[in-house]
């Protein structure tokens, strides 16, 4: 007889939300030693030596002076992102009922979640279920996590949750994960990924198309409930066990978790319109650009392109950066900590003509620490 899946966490003893905004389906790894270096990291990813989910880079502790960009930031867009989470929200339980149960891809779809739930609270009175689970791009979405949302709740009720698009590597691998479960199992979920913000044009629920900054892309597990990024890596986690993560409990002081949330619903009583976007096909048009920026600056892996102010960030707070291409003309507000974050890095920002994102951030192809050239670019491998 199969063993029942393990309970989810919940905080205070995982995480630094309230025990009922989320369950994580996770294992917590918060006493193993899983943090390397970024230089370290990003040389054994791109020689083959580790997948990127096997461990966990140092977190970024932002000064006083990014901090004060991350206020400013989100005090300037927590009016918009109140307006999309109210428009995927109602877009949701319009189209799926309202007995639906969120789902968040961990890490930075967990906000999104929490803010959905409220939603769906301060509007309709609903008390959503909602947990946060971990896919891993080249792995897939954790199997064990799935079995558990099927043996508590109707799969065909629940609804997957992210922040944003980039490139639609995460919507891809949701679909795919969700047909390999169906085909093994049976059971059927919806691989519909609902997001505020999808400039990658690769998903038919979102807020927005456009690439603004959604703030919580800001910061690491200081406005995610201080948990970590996602870990899978088999010496640590058995068949038994959900994918991985840290709960980064001595970064209490520096947490803005909840500060985060409560800016952001303040402004739902002053969200007027929440009517769905008037074209909602998936052209994966984003996915086209990033191949013509994989071609003009012969990086050779679609990987090593992350588009979007939200996968910029990414980039310049976990990966070794070479580049940032941004639009003539994006919104400076949204790009203000992107090009603080380069400046400290000595990273180069270009301007680029007609690129569908606001910016993109683009990985040191072939990296090595011995990396040379006039160029920027490592000897091959």
């Amino acid at each position: 007889m199969t063993p029942p899946s393990p309970a989810p966490l919940r905080g205070p003893t995982f995480g630094s939300y309230a025990p009922e905004d989320v369950g994580w389906l996770l294992t917590d790894l918060s006493d193993v030693a899983l943090e390397a270096p970024t230089e370290e990291r990003e040389e054994s990813i791109q020689s083959g030596g580790a997948h990127y989910a096997e461990s966990l880079p140092h977190e970024y502790q932002p000064d006083a002076a990014y901090l004060e960009l991350y206020r400013s930031a989100l005090a300037a867009t927590a009016p918009r992102m109140a307006r999309a989470v109210g428009t995927v929200t109602e877009m949701v339980l319009r189209e799926r009922g309202g007995d639906v149960v969120l789902v968040s891809l961990a890490r930075a779809g967990t906000p999104v979640g929490v803010l959905l739930r409220r939603w769906a609270a301060w509007a309709h009175g609903l008390d959503l279920p909602h947990y946060a689970v971990s896919i891993v791009r080249g792995r897939g979405i954790d199997q064990l996590a799935l079995r558990h949302l099927a043996e508590h709740h109707d799969p065909a009720r629940v609804v997957f949750v992210d922040g944003w698009t980039g490139k639609g590597a995460i919507a891809g691998e949701l679909a795919a994960a969700v047909a390999e479960h169906e085909r093994d199992t049976g059971v059927w979920f919806d691989p519909d990924l609902a997001v505020l913000a999808d400039p990658g044009r690769c998903v038919t629920t979102f807020g927005t198309r456009d690439d603004w900054l959604i703030a919580s892309a800001c910061l690491n597990s200081t406005v995610s409930g201080l948990v970590s990024r996602t870990v899978l890596n088999p010496r640590l986690l058995g068949p038994g066990q959900f994918h991985g993560a840290k709960f980064y409990a001595h970064l209490a002081g520096s947490d803005v978790s909840n500060e985060f949330l409560d800016a952001v619903a303040a402004e739902f009583p002053r969200v007027r319109d929440t009517a769905p976007p008037p074209d909602r096909a998936a052209d994966h048009a984003g996915r086209a650009a990033i191949e013509r920026i994989v071609e003009a600056y012969g990086i050779g892996d679609v990987n090593l392109v992350k588009p979007g102010v939200g996968e910029t960030t990414r980039v310049l707070l976990r990966r070794v950066p070479w580049r940032v291409l941004v639009r003539p003309g994006a919104p400076a507000a949204d790009l203000a900590h992107v090009r603080l974050l380069a400046q400290r890095r000595d990273v180069p920002v270009e301007e680029v003509v007609g690129l569908p994102y606001s910016c993109v951030g683009l990985i040191h192809p072939r990296y090595t620490r011995a990396a040379i050239g006039p160029d920027g670019l490592a000897a091959a491998l």
